[in-house]
């Protein structure tokens, strides 16, 4: 079984400005967590997956977000097979992830979810 993609990030300069022009272009609705962060509700018709838009990079760019079981595992297997951590592995409570970059330098994170106890 592979690591499926949960996540984006679509990485810019101005959040209203992309906000805008993704609700108009595809329908989105962002909504705004942070001054500088928004996240993104892309389900329609049961397809889809959440992201979310930042406006203040350096960096212009999408980063996708792959779950994983172990994410100390898959951080030092990128690393080993060419690619460069970027952040080590971060526990925030109800995930745990990282970011590397890939041998040609795409920023890829990687998650795992932290199992609810309800």
């Amino acid at each position: 079984m592979g690591a499926p993609v949960v996540h984006f990030e679509i990485n810019g300069k101005d959040l209203k400005a992309l906000s805008s022009y993704y609700s108009q272009l595809f329908g989105w609705q962002v909504h705004e967590a942070m001054p500088t962060y928004g996240l993104v509700h892309t389900e329609a018709g049961g397809k889809g997956i959440e992201g979310g838009i930042s406006g203040e990079s350096k960096n212009p760019g999408v980063t996708i977000y792959a779950e994983v079981d172990d994410p100390q595992k898959y951080l030092e297997q990128a690393v080993s097979l060419g690619g460069k951590m970027v952040m080590p592995v971060t526990d925030l409570g109800m995930v745990t992830y990282g970011l590397f970059t890939d041998p040609e330098g795409h920023l890829i994170g990687i998650v795992k979810a932290e199992e609810s106890s309800s």
